[in-house]
């Protein structure tokens, strides 16, 4: 899809002529942001997303952006002028780059993969955020519906109607958002209307994923970041309520492969083309996370490679506890940091919400098969207003800085 081909999706105009300016898209409400979106579109310039609720730092780098001269580049190639945030939650906010090619790219490969042709879905994350972004454009991109719907209503028990569609109907969630809508029997009744439930943000505990097969619920965990246009790789529902618990297969557009070290590589034509300012060298985006490939082909996250804490000399990768912790089925949520301690160098710690109440002795008796001795934890602590961002996904520097 060319630039002028968007900006018909959009507006219904013609393009205009290439503006030297920088457009802040900053609304909570989608349709707002919608409109928005559209005239920096029509503009023809860099348009930025911002979360609107993103705190003093946020609101100083991007009133940095603000102030930078233009680059030149930017008036000879549309390409990378679609500025999507990231890295807010887990370090310094960073936006990255995207266009209408790896937009289109990554929308072409999410319809063949699942074998729809038009995407109708309701939305209930920020439209700021790639997951939200996406889930609008799919729509916007293939001709079908998009309904914005607020989280809190949906969580208070007001179910929208979702008429009859050929394609059905798509909705995203992450784990903490489908818990609390399986409190409802009739939040699962209506999530049953759905042909596709993707599940994604964060890692979601066994028993949310038995618990929703066995009520015929149609999930789709999948794998994907901003710095891909969202989902790369996705386990199609049908393969979900067969037993699978994968992030899935690679949809047509990428290309997923993992090192000898585990570390997770991406291709294809939906990959950012760097974090602005700067443009990222053509070719594969090594990722911070760790994973394996099942001989089904289907991709298995187990953490992120830069996350690793040094105990005693020895090492630990958190995921690989959380993973035995949430198997447990005792949390809701658990995060495991690394704590500076004068006799191991680090202390293995899991934080978990406060409002959960899990039985302690039972999670240590659990883990003793499944976790060496210094890789358990050497203490559990309680968590009071766990600190949770826009799309229901724990701010693990925010837990970090709480337990040191």
């Amino acid at each position: 899809m060319e630039h002028a081909e968007l900006i018909q999706v959009f507006t219904g105009q013609e393009r205009r002529a290439r503006q030297r300016v920088r457009f802040f898209v900053s609304e909570s409400d989608p349709r707002k942001f919608m409109q928005e979106f559209a005239r920096g579109v029509a503009g023809f310039t860099e348009v930025f997303l911002c979360d609107p609720n993103g705190g003093a730092g946020e609101a100083a780098r991007i009133e940095a952006l603000r102030q930078m001269p233009m680059e030149n580049r930017f008036t000879k190639t549309p390409e990378g002028w679609l500025m999507i945030p990231t890295g807010g939650s887990g370090g310094q906010l960073k936006f990255a780059r995207h266009d209408e090619q790896t937009i289109t790219a990554a929308v072409r490969g999410f319809t063949r993969h699942f074998g729809v042709e038009r995407v109708n879905a309701v939305g209930v994350l920020p439209l700021h955020h790639v997951s939200g972004l996406m889930a609008w454009l799919r729509c916007a991109l293939t001709g079908g519906e998009y309904v914005p719907l607020d989280w809190k209503q949906l969580e208070g028990g007001d179910l929208l109607p979702l008429p009859a569609k050929p394609d059905g109907w798509v909705i995203s969630l992450v784990p903490t958002q489908l818990e609390r809508l399986l409190r409802n029997p009739a939040a699962v009744a209506w999530l049953k209307e759905y042909r596709i439930i993707f599940l994604g943000g964060a890692a979601a505990t066994p028993g949310l994923l038995d618990r929703a097969a066995a009520l015929g619920l149609r999930l789709s965990p999948g794998y994907g970041m901003t710095e891909t246009a969202a989902m790369v790789t996705a386990l199609r529902p049908e393969d979900f309520l067969s037993g699978a618990r994968s992030s899935g297969a690679p949809l047509p557009h990428a290309r997923v492969a993992v090192a000898e070290n585990g570390v997770v590589s991406i291709g294809g034509e939906s990959l950012f083309r760097g974090y602005y300012p700067e443009w990222r060298t053509p070719g594969e985006f090594k990722t911070s996370d760790l994973g394996h490939v099942d001989p089904q082909g289907h991709l298995h996250v187990l953490g992120r490679s830069d996350a690793v804490i040094i105990t005693g000399g020895e090492k630990v990768n958190p995921a690989e506890v959380e993973r035995a912790l949430r198997e447990t089925d005792e949390f809701s949520d658990v995060v495991v940091v690394g704590v500076p301690d004068p006799e191991w160098g680090q202390a293995v710690v899991a934080a978990y919400p406060a409002s959960t109440c899990p039985d302690l002795a039972k999670v240590q008796r659990s883990i003793v098969s499944s976790l060496s001795a210094y890789k358990r934890p050497k203490r559990y602590l309680p968590v009071e207003n766990w600190p949770l961002n826009a799309v229901g996904k724990v701010n693990r520097a925010e837990v970090a800085r709480l337990l040191s």
